[in-house]
């Protein structure tokens, strides 16, 4: 099992201490994550952190936590940022940038991290290069991983969940003892609207169109590695650790 790492220092920024002692690195690992919804990021991150020691510094785990509150009390561009969130607006690029300003110690860190839901536009990219400048460190690479449109609406439209225990399923990698019950309540199982099909490709033609700039700057910059997700996680994460492999020989 991957340890869980504590990261309420991410959350309170500042001079805010992990939980976690950093598993400090001769060379530290210090990378982008892009993926549509459904390409198994979230997993490559897991195993990332696993086998390089580093942090997976996640803006949406920072998000969530700040919603639902916690042992930190959260920073003042945490809190300008909550206040966008609960009126259901977009959090201005300047406050995020602010959140990560205050994060230093994190960026910083010899243990390395896996930075992922930021930066999302060109201009917060030109931003984190200047944030990371002012630190002395600079990242390694931009995994970006990729599959197939009909791929990922097929991961995604098949999955399930329960209402009342909130617990996930998939009719073809996951599927319950019970067709259409929950495996530990009993609930019955529901399709999310935006697991529709239609709703899946709405969403990944924006993302499409939004990450399109980004990518093209990190590949300028000689940053992006595109990596295929179309098999199993442990494929994925094969060709990762190749693809980083590669890209360190090549520095």
């Amino acid at each position: 099992m991957i340890a869980t790492r504590d990261r309420t220092a991410w959350l309170a920024g500042g001079n805010a201490r992990c939980a976690v002692p950093a598993r400090r690195q001769s060379q530290p690992k210090r990378l982008v994550l892009l993926g549509a919804p459904g390409v198994g990021k979230g997993t490559q991150a897991e195993l990332l952190c696993e086998r390089l020691g580093a942090c997976h510094l996640s803006t949406g785990d920072v998000f969530r936590a700040a919603r639902c509150g916690g042992s930190r009390e959260p920073g003042p561009a945490m809190m300008a940022a909550l206040e966008y969130m609960r009126r259901g607006d977009l959090v201005p690029d300047e406050i995020v940038l602010n959140m990560v300003r205050d994060r230093t110690r994190c960026l910083r860190c010899q243990g390395g991290f896996l930075l992922d839901g930021f930066p999302r536009t060109v201009t917060q990219a030109e931003s984190l290069a200047r944030i990371l400048g002012a630190q002395n460190v600079a990242l390694e690479a931009v995994l970006s991983y990729e599959l197939p449109l009909e791929e990922v609406v097929s991961r995604l439209s098949g999955r399930r969940a329960c209402p009342d225990c909130k617990a996930s399923f998939h009719v073809v990698a996951l599927p319950p003892r019970v067709v259409g019950e929950c495996d530990h309540c009993g609930g019955k199982l529901y399709q999310r609207e935006d697991d529709q099909p239609d709703a899946i490709r709405v969403r990944l033609q924006v993302y499409e169109k939004s990450t399109a700039p980004l990518t093209d700057f990190y590949r300028r910059e000689g940053l992006l590695v595109v990596i295929s997700a179309a098999d199993s996680p442990e494929e994925t994460f094969r060709r990762t650790l190749v693809a980083l492999n590669g890209k360190a020989q090549a520095t």
